[in-house]
């Protein structure tokens, strides 16, 4: 009876546990909470955050001179002259109105 020279059990167990941490720590570099992916997900959700971000603080920018412009020291009277029309619903003598 011819014996094969096979391993021990031992170094078999200790080389496939090797390689089965291997792959789940490389899964969750890739995968998981803190990786690959979800760096990549962060970051495109960061842009387009700026993105709204710099849309708001030019809305905000815009109210701003709009409420400027109706303040006490600084009255723009076309602007007075349109907020009391649209809010009276008037009109001049020389508009036409459509609708």
């Amino acid at each position: 009876m011819s014996r094969r020279n096979l391993p021990p059990l031992g170094t078999v167990f200790f080389f496939l546990g090797t390689l089965m941490l291997g792959l789940y720590f490389t899964f969750a570099a890739v995968q998981g909470d803190y990786g690959l992916f979800k760096r990549i997900e962060i970051q495109a959700e960061g842009r387009a955050l700026a993105f709204e971000l710099e849309a708001l603080e030019k809305e905000v920018a815009r109210m701003e001179n709009l409420t400027t412009r109706l303040s006490d020291n600084f009255l723009d009277l076309d602007l007075l002259d349109e907020q009391a029309r649209d809010v009276l619903g008037l009109i001049r003598a020389d508009e036409i109105v459509i609708r």
